[in-house]
């Protein structure tokens, strides 16, 4: 009788044990869904998992519409980039176009972390006190979009400019999941006639 009391006492303290192991290793595992292939070169470069997915249709004030776009507003595109996961192929309805330079930045964020390279994009009216003039690459500048966690107020370098259309896309992504709406931005270059 004591023997049978004794292994069942073990037992139950052997079954604690491995249930507490198994919760420390899933608290510890990272979250796969953010984790958005990480072997890949450009994700390893941007953790999209802090990407605002959804935004404000709201647009800086100093922003030009585009007075004739490529894509007009209210139509459709095909993206033909992968800032997010579930972006290259989607259907895309164009809520807004805007004439502007997009630049290419690299920033550490306010947060804290690990810097990001190659951000696509911010555009010129979402620099502090960028005036008229593009800022040629290398050039540090202080950011006011929010598109990513500790994006706002982060002093970014510059990697690269471009002139171009940028247009402001609602789409359901392509690996399911919720509508994304005012994701700002695209470039005229990543998007497809439907």
């Amino acid at each position: 009788m004591i023997k049978k009391i004794g292994m069942g006492i073990v037992s139950m303290i052997l079954a604690l044990a491995l249930s507490a192991c198994a919760s420390d290793s899933e608290e510890n595992e990272p979250d796969k869904n953010n984790d958005m292939n990480s072997n890949s070169e450009e994700s390893m470069e941007i953790d999209h998992s802090k990407m605002n997915h959804s935004g404000s249709d709201e647009v800086p004030e100093s922003l030009k519409e585009a007075e004739n776009p490529t894509y007009k507003v209210g139509s459709q595109a095909i993206l033909e980039t992968d800032h997010m996961e579930g972006m290259k192929g989607a259907e895309a309805t164009i809520v807004g176009a805007y004439e502007t330079t997009a630049y290419v930045v690299s920033y550490t964020p306010t947060t804290g972390g690990e810097r990001v390279e190659n951000h696509k994009w911010v555009i010129h009216e979402e620099i502090e006190d960028a005036g008229d003039e593009t800022f040629k690459p290398g050039t540090e500048a202080i950011i006011n979009a929010d598109h990513m966690e500790g994006m706002k107020g982060a002093t970014a370098e510059i990697d690269s400019a471009e002139a171009t259309t940028v247009y402001m896309v609602d789409y359901t992504p392509t690996n399911g999941g919720e509508e994304v709406k005012n994701h700002k931005w695209v470039t005229e270059s990543e998007l497809s006639t439907k």
